[in-house]
């Protein structure tokens, strides 16, 4: 879905202005606490070298700032990736600063644990591991390079390697590691708890959106019934007439064919109802795949443009599934295979079972599809046929029957053209009812 921003990019979107002030007020500390240091306590200070770290965090810092207030614009780095570079740089600005201002000694120097507790919060475990890596290896350079001061030096030798430094180092090591342990679990446990409430409501929307479309579909099936009654009423009275009054057997014909499509419209409605719409009220049967995908040809349009496939399955042709809804679930792929293929070409039907799955693939020699519409195709009321021609439901349908029966819905397309529908069902009705539960 690209409306909802999910997984390891949701946070750091929703922290981004945040960081962008904590990166501006970290900036302005080192500006103020090195100015104080300067000329309060009269420390001398390499004071150009020292602000070129927080100048470099100030200038990133831009860039983050322009993707809070303009978000509409072009964008090469996802704000996962550009917030973990960003306290890349933190980090390396910061060693910086602790080089030329007394190195291990600085009592700032626990600053590190900043950028990691961050990371482990708003970002993926793996970055958590590479900030904590790397202010470990920075933290352990300011032992061999760094600038002392000597009021920070007082209580140490002149080499700045005894007992007291090597513990701090431990220290920060030991407490990185646990910042990226625990934190990282919890952050990455309330991850998966967003994903698992976003999934939900995305089920919850789809069930709604398939109660309103049951409700449309009794209320047509009452409305429709009364002119559908008149109808075949009316095509039986003509019939007679036609027969004995005026001797015609054309329109007698006629009138047979309407009253069969008027039949044709009420099984229609009926598989509409409740009781036809739900597969849970369907008792599964042991079927033979090879005569349901027979009847499947029977009532499409063009049964000579079918091409039944059976040669996936190997071992066993009978399976049991409810063999009604199974039929709702491929007439509508066979009708949308055939109106994307030429009228002069044929549409696969294949078979084929995979471990205790059945799969159901329907082939077309249509142009395929793009990539934008294999996102979303299955979304109820999309189409992509001319108006008139497809309120977008079929496949909407199909893929919530699948679904209901423990299986699933499909769809690939090549770029030379064509698409596979590929409908996967369990094969034992174990399965289907562990599915409905």
């Amino acid at each position: 879905m690209s409306g909802n921003r999910r997984g390891p990019e949701a946070a750091p979107q929703v922290a981004l202005p945040w960081i962008v002030r904590l990166r501006y007020a970290m900036a302005a500390g080192q500006v103020s606490t090195v100015l104080f240091v300067r000329y309060a306590l009269k420390i001398d200070l390499p004071m150009g070298s020292i602000f070129v770290g927080p100048a470099l965090v100030a200038a990133s810092n831009l860039l983050l700032a322009a993707r809070v207030w303009q978000p509409d614009l072009p964008r090469k780095l996802e704000s996962s990736t550009l917030v973990a570079w960003a306290f890349v740089l933190d980090t390396l600005c910061l060693t910086g600063v602790l080089m030329l201002s007394g190195g291990p000694t600085n009592p700032f120097s626990m600053l590190y644990l900043v950028h990691i507790t961050l990371s482990a919060a708003i970002l993926t475990k793996r970055w958590t591991w590479v900030l904590g890596a790397l202010s470990g290896l920075c933290f352990g350079l300011l032992f061999w390079r760094y600038r002392p001061i000597p009021l920070l030096e007082m209580h140490h030798p002149a080499d700045g390697a005894n007992l007291h430094l090597i513990g701090m180092w431990i220290s920060f090591s030991v407490a990185a590691f646990l910042i990226a342990i625990f934190s990282g679990k919890i952050s990455e446990l309330l991850r998966q708890r967003e994903e698992s409430l976003l999934r939900m409501e995305t089920e919850l929307a789809k069930k709604d959106r398939l109660a309103s479309l049951v409700t449309l579909a009794a209320g047509a099936a009452h409305e429709l019934s009364t002119p559908l009654g008149t109808i075949a009423v009316v095509a039986k009275e003509l019939e007679r007439i036609a027969t004995s009054s005026w001797n015609d057997p054309s329109i007698a014909e006629d009138t047979r064919l309407i009253r069969a499509e008027v039949d044709r419209c009420r099984e229609i409605l009926w598989r509409m109802s409740v009781q036809g719409a739900e597969p849970a009220a369907e008792v599964p049967e042991r079927v033979d795949a090879g005569e349901l995908l027979a009847e499947v040809r029977q009532q499409s349009q063009h049964p000579s443009r079918l091409e039944i496939d059976l040669a996936g399955l190997l071992t066993r042709r009978a399976f049991t599934m409810p063999r009604r809804s199974v039929q709702q679930a491929l007439i509508p792929l066979v009708k949308n295979a055939l109106e994307a293929s030429a009228q002069d070409s044929t549409v696969r039907v294949s078979a084929l079972q995979t471990g205790e799955v059945l799969r159901f693939v329907v082939e077309d020699r249509g142009v395929g599809m793009s990539s934008e519409v294999l996102r979303r195709i299955g979304e109820p009321f999309f189409t992509t046929k001319e108006p008139g021609k497809g309120m977008g439901l079929g496949v909407f349908l199909v893929r919530t029957l699948a679904e209901q029966l423990g299986g699933s819905l499909t769809f690939e397309s090549s770029d030379h053209g064509g698409t596979s529908a590929i409908l996967e069902l369990p094969i034992t009705m174990e399965r289907i009812r562990v599915a409905r539960s």
